[in-house]
């Protein structure tokens, strides 16, 4: 494993060194003449080492300077520059200086890059060119005792630090920016599925415990006839059956309370924080949108809030929510809109779900919320398998709330609507 980090490293540095080398073959002239031009090696090297932090810059800057030697000295002798072997050592060893130089003072400011404005990490990066730059003029003047330029030329010197620092800052800016919206976008999708995975879990552990509480009733009466069926001394074979059969549904009570606990836990793991109520209402109207375009129906939804809060209570608000909304969307055949509404009265919250499908008849309202009540049957006549009214009306009771269903008259089908106690979802500040 260590290996090959280190290989990985290696050849990281020597993508930075050649890249760097072929980029300063290559020059702007902003201007006529050769007086002013700006090498694109330097803004290569930048650019290298912000993008690539993980590499040990000194060691970077080692290596980048040999290899631009190497390579500018390859370049003498294959373009017959006339210079000799020595004349082209002296020639480029300043260069070599500068990328060192540069690499050693970016190592400075390594561990705060990220907390620097982009503007501010423009004229520190610009400083550190200029510094270099100096350094590399006085390395010429002693190699070559050149004095083509002074050392005190600051101005010209800065000009161009300024111009290529600001250049390169800007483009690894632009990435930086790129990536960051990448990176939200994925984190955005990665929430979007824990509340979907939360929502759906918390109607499963509400249907488990509600069955739990079925099994001990069962288990007690079961029990119960056991006894009695002992004391008046029917047929022991039958009291014996009964007895089994009480023993089996308390196994299977049991077992549901160890699925029960893991899932309690995971819950517990995956749900946290809080959330406002457009938000909920948000990722409703975008989950069954999704779920009405595997459908094959076009439904337009519209949200309408005049009271929006935070509150801790948001995944039993999106089991809720979600399920009266893919209620709806099932409902509509083929064409149709959703409305989703949230509003205070008095003490309480109002949540309404509004569809223009074909209604409900009034034979089922009164048994709408009945436990087992469903007018969704398959092909095989097998009745669907969702959390049910039933449910969801036991969630909005254990908020103290009501809910009612009524037609919706201005479109033709049904209004659901949830009324809760606000106290029991506004967080406390």
């Amino acid at each position: 494993m260590g290996r090959s980090i280190l290989k990985s490293k290696l050849a990281q540095i020597s993508v930075v060194a050649v890249g760097t080398a072929v980029a300063g073959e290559f020059k702007i002239n902003p201007f006529d003449g050769d007086i002013f031009r700006i090498a694109m090696g330097s803004s290569a090297f930048l650019l290298f080492l912000l993008l690539m932090r993980g590499l040990p810059y000194c060691l970077t800057g080692v290596a980048t300077g040999v290899i631009v030697l190497l390579f500018r000295m390859m370049m003498d002798a294959v373009g017959d520059s006339g210079l000799t072997f020595l004349q082209s050592i002296t020639s480029h060893f300043s260069a070599m200086v500068y990328y060192i130089v540069f690499a050693v003072l970016m190592s400075l400011i390594k561990s705060r890059i990220d907390s620097f404005h982009p503007l501010v990490l423009g004229g520190v990066a610009a400083l550190i060119d200029l510094l270099s730059n100096e350094l590399e003029l006085l390395t010429r003047l002693i190699v070559l005792d050149s004095a083509t330029f002074r050392l005190n030329e600051w101005t010209f010197l800065m000009a161009i630090a300024v111009l290529r620092t600001y250049f390169t800052t800007g483009v690894y800016s632009s990435i930086s920016v790129s990536q960051l919206r990448i990176t939200q976008r994925e984190q955005a999708q990665r929430i979007e599925q824990m509340l979907g995975f939360g929502s759906g879990l918390y109607g499963e552990v509400f249907y488990l415990e509600k069955s739990i509480g079925t099994l001990e009733n069962v288990t007690l009466s079961s029990y119960e006839l056991y006894r009695s069926l002992k004391a008046e001394e029917m047929v022991p074979l039958h009291s014996r059956q009964v007895l089994d059969i009480t023993q089996q549904i308390h196994e299977v009570k049991k077992d549901s309370q160890r699925i029960l606990a893991g899932l309690v836990k995971l819950v517990e793991r995956e749900v946290t924080g809080d959330m406002p109520l457009s938000g909920i209402l948000r990722f409703t109207v975008k989950s069954n949108a999704k779920y009405a375009e595997m459908l094959g129906k076009q439904i337009s939804f519209r949200i309408h809030i005049t009271s929006d809060y935070t509150t801790d209570s948001y995944i039993p608000l999106l089991t809720l929510l979600n399920n009266l909304t893919a209620n709806a969307v099932e409902a509509i055949k083929g064409k149709g809109s959703i409305s989703l509404d949230v509003y205070e009265k008095g003490d309480n919250t109002l949540f309404t779900v509004t569809d223009s499908g074909s209604g409900i008849p009034k034979r089922d309202l009164e048994l709408l919320f009945e436990p087992g009540f469903t007018t969704k049957f398959n092909e095989e006549g097998v009745a669907a398998t969702g959390i049910g009214l039933s449910h969801v009306r036991d969630i909005v009771h254990l908020f103290g709330g009501e809910i009612t269903v009524q037609p919706a008259s201005h479109t033709g089908g049904a209004m659901f609507q949830i009324i809760v106690p606000t106290a029991k979802l506004r967080k406390e500040e």
